[in-house]
């Protein structure tokens, strides 16, 4: 082989791939986070119709307020669950989670008020497994390929809404709000399974108890970054969401039972453009530079999506170059925390992470329903952009360990 050969190979990027062991851990995890969030996805699509059905379910801010506990919650137990998985390990954090979530879901399926749906969310919410879950891949995986582990947990975020979109008007119609409860506890139940007897055993770095501190989260400048990343990635998911469903509806002419038809190929497409950059950020290892041109794409859409709010294939095509870049960030951020973070304090880091997203779901909920009742679509859509381009001036001072 010549010289020349020789120095072209040594300047190609290495092909990395996860071994068996990490490959089989990632994808088990993934599945588990897939069925969790699949369970907290059903009651989205339906719940503000079919509470009508319930005590109290015509009282729009009991309602709101049976949606939203469950996000407060989770924001409030993140941390603490995420110190908890550094020291107890991650496999019986994650179980006592779901034992939570199972019990909050079948409280919710014997209510016939909102009050008693109210408790449930809450009580579900208390077993916040986020952190423990991200955690748990980062202990699983090098760091050269954990982007690639992290894509796959994120991307089950993805498929879970959209399978949630098709599967939740129907449990609805077969079997009410109470089946639907069930269906949920029993996914929860699946979860617990997985977490206590399928997914492999990770090496887990013991740590020094006294070291793992919230100020040492606090004060990293990096952490802090990524963390008001993921706060404005899902309130603008969230504000999107609240507008979105009936422009669809008002611009294709359809009815929110067939607006799967929509959501299920954007986000399959959106898929197949998001595995190529998650690789060729790996091999060529620019983290920050991808991320940055994501959270750049995301402000775009936004700012041109209320100039084609009467146009469907325009809401389409700026549908998939969303999720691409949601897709892409989701699978980036997790990542970069559990690489940044040293292993004394990696689940109270990600707990902060994890907190941070739940208080995102929350916020961009309240803001979106308020803004699109009273001042249209638009301004949600301009208040989104203008969060994406508060994160891309804040995250220019990043600094990732590529």
């Amino acid at each position: 082989m010549s010289h020349t050969e020789n120095k072209k190979m040594s300047s190609r990027p290495e092909r990395l791939s996860l071994t068996p062991q990490e490959r089989r851990t990632s994808t088990m995890l993934a599945w588990l986070f897939a069925t969790r969030m699949l369970g907290l996805f059903l009651l989205t699509p339906v719940f503000a119709v079919a509470a009508s059905s319930l005590v109290g379910g015509h009282d729009a801010m009991k309602v709101g307020m049976a949606l939203g506990a469950y996000g407060l919650t989770q924001a409030i137990m993140q941390i603490p669950l995420g110190m908890a998985s550094d020291r107890f390990g991650r496999r019986p954090v994650i179980v006592a989670g779901m034992l939570l979530f199972i019990v909050g879901g079948i409280v919710c399926a014997l209510s016939d008020s909102v009050d008693g749906i109210i408790v449930g969310r809450v009580l579900q919410g208390l077993g916040a497994v986020s952190a423990a879950i991200t955690a748990w891949v980062a202990d699983a995986t090098r760091p050269e390929v954990r982007t690639r582990a992290m894509a796959m947990v994120g991307a089950s975020i993805g498929l879970s809404f959209a399978l949630s979109l098709v599967l939740s008007p129907v449990l609805v119609g077969q079997f009410g709000l109470s089946g639907l409860f069930w269906a949920i506890s029993i996914l929860g139940f699946i979860c617990m399974l997985l977490a206590a007897f399928v997914v492999p055993a990770a090496e887990q770095v013991i740590p020094v108890l006294q070291s793992a501190k919230a100020s040492d989260v606090l004060s990293d400048r990096n952490l802090l970054r990524l963390n008001y990343g993921v706060f404005v990635l899902h309130a603008i998911l969230m504000m999107m969401f609240m507008v979105v469903p009936g422009l669809l509806e008002q611009t294709g002419g359809l009815q929110t039972a067939t607006l799967w038809k929509v959501y299920l190929p954007v986000i399959l497409v959106s898929f197949l453009f998001m595995v190529p950059v998650v690789f060729y950020t790996e091999t060529r290892k620019c983290h920050q530079a991808i991320l940055m041109k994501m959270v750049l794409l995301l402000a775009l859409v936004l700012l041109v999506m209320p100039v084609v709010i009467h146009n469907f294939w325009g809401l389409m095509a700026l549908l998939v170059l969303f999720f691409v870049a949601f897709n892409v960030l989701e699978a980036l951020q997790p990542s970069l925390v559990s690489r940044q973070a040293p292993a004394e304090y990696k689940g109270l880091a990600l707990g902060f992470y994890n907190m941070s997203q739940s208080l995102g779901v929350f916020g961009g909920g309240v803001m979106g329903g308020i803004l699109a009742a009273q001042q249209g679509p638009q301004i949600v859509l301009w208040l989104g952009a203008a969060l994406a381009i508060s994160w891309l001036v804040l995250g220019r001072g990043l600094q990732t360990p590529d």
